[in-house]
């Protein structure tokens, strides 16, 4: 059974490179697959320089595009999604979040911050299918249909689907784990009219 990692990075230049090192340190993930989406910063010369397979897109087409990219690169039995802004990821938060779906127990495992930062668990907390964090076993997502349009609404997407498949969910804890909020990539102007653009994407997505 192969196990392979997409990453979706838009302008993630600062903590791209930490994750994907944290990611190589787990010996039964076999590739990992950095899916530049049209950024306009280092993040593919960074990621191309830790010897992990990238995928330019030359425009942003969304997370959901980004993720299908990157399915399309792979083979693997079992997909592993990560965001590339995480702060404080382990080995331990990868395997724990790979076990449930190895062992059968789940189809889907999803990661849950808890003691990172209030502003990021609390928002897992209120709403845990918006968690980027991901294991699953590749039919979850052969069978999803229209991923590529989701943009950033893929999480919610991705959920109803496995709900109306009634596929089998685990949620893992992934304790003292954060990430960076867009408020703070980008000041707080920026980052808020980014946050209504990933608002109005997992609207659209609920209402289908």
């Amino acid at each position: 059974m192969f196990i392979d990692c997409i990453i979706p990075a838009y302008n993630e230049e600062k903590t791209v490179g930490d994750v994907i090192d944290v990611v190589k340190k787990v010996d039964c993930i076999r590739d990992i697959i950095v899916v530049n989406d049209g950024s306009n910063d280092n993040t593919s010369l960074i990621a191309k320089s830790k010897g992990v397979k990238v995928v330019d897109n030359k425009k942003n087409m969304g997370k959901g595009a980004a993720i299908k990219i990157g399915l399309e690169n792979s083979d693997a039995d079992v997909i592993l999604l990560l965001d590339a802004d995480l702060i404080g990821l382990k080995p331990n938060h990868i395997l724990d979040l790979l076990n449930p779906v190895l062992s059968n127990e789940a189809d889907m495992s999803v990661g849950i911050f808890s003691s990172g930062r209030l502003a990021t668990d609390l928002a897992q907390f209120v709403a845990p299918n918006l968690s980027g964090q991901r294991a699953l076993k590749r039919f979850v997502l052969d069978t999803m249909d229209n991923m590529d349009i989701t943009k950033y609404g893929v999480e919610v997407a991705l959920t109803k689907h496995v709900q109306r498949m009634q596929f089998k969910v685990k949620n893992v804890e992934m304790k003292d784990m954060t990430h960076i909020m867009k408020e703070e990539k980008l000041g707080f102007v920026r980052g808020f009219k980014a946050r209504l653009k990933m608002y109005y994407d997992i609207l659209k997505c609920l209402r289908t």
